[in-house]
């Protein structure tokens, strides 16, 4: 973003939280951790364990039960980013964005690491 300034073009962050799309799609992320899994090294499987990534698809499905699923929360603040006038830096769309994602942005990162 502040490389583009000194071009004269002005970008726009926009921070969706979690919404339902199809890179979010549970079923098709735990395929692919499972056959990305099925191709590491036994050496690296065995630092992590098999209970690692049963713990990390258990989160995502937990996580599904959060998304949003109207996207026009995003694509307006896309709107609002292209043909504002003066458009704001950040935008965060979703509610998990503003109430959860922008707070932990302030915080200093030992504490949002640990949050």
């Amino acid at each position: 973003r502040l490389e583009m300034r000194n071009f004269g073009v002005k970008v726009c962050v926009i921070e969706p939280g979690y919404f339902k799309t199809m890179i979010t799609n549970v079923e098709n992320l735990e395929k692919n951790f499972y056959a990305s899994w099925e191709k590491l090294p036994e050496e690296i499987k065995a630092s992590y364990g098999e209970n690692y990534l049963r713990q990390f698809v258990a989160m995502l499905k937990l996580l599904q039960k959060g998304y949003n699923s109207d996207l026009s929360l995003v694509t307006n603040c896309m709107e609002h980013a292209l043909t504002s006038l003066h458009p704001r830096t950040r935008y965060s769309a979703g509610w998990d964005a503003k109430l959860l994602y922008l707070p932990l942005s302030y915080l200093p990162s030992a504490l949002s690491d640990a949050l």
